[in-house]
């Protein structure tokens, strides 16, 4: 399951359990929108929650990122997880995007923001 907000020209999404491909297309219509409305954007992504996600989300990440590479300015995952934060530097290869991994809510929306991480 998925949660998705607007706060403030930031698209927070929350991944609860498994994240499925329907759940991913609601993401990407989000983002979609967002640019078609205001243009570029951050991102933060709350995974502490995920438990799982089909081998299909990942095949239409790696489509959606390719796409969208220049289209985000910051992303901001939240997980203590270390494959996050492995898989968020590799990532970091493919997109304009800084992207970093925060363990606390608080820092990654002061980064968010414009602080430093």
């Amino acid at each position: 399951m998925i949660s998705i907000e607007r706060e403030d020209g930031v698209i927070v999404v929350g991944v609860f359990g498994e994240l499925t491909l329907a759940d991913y297309q609601r993401f990407e219509h989000e983002v979609v929108g967002q640019l078609q409305t205001a243009g570029r954007m951050n991102l933060l992504i709350d995974l502490r929650d995920m438990l799982d996600y089909t081998v299909d989300v990942m095949w239409e990440d790696i489509k959606f990122t390719r796409n969208h590479s220049h289209d985000v300015g910051r992303i901001a995952v939240l997980s203590d997880a270390q494959w996050v934060a492995w898989s968020a530097w590799l990532s970091q290869l493919f997109v304009d995007a800084e992207i970093h991994v925060f363990d606390d809510e608080g820092s990654a929306r002061a980064w968010l923001a414009g602080g430093e991480a």
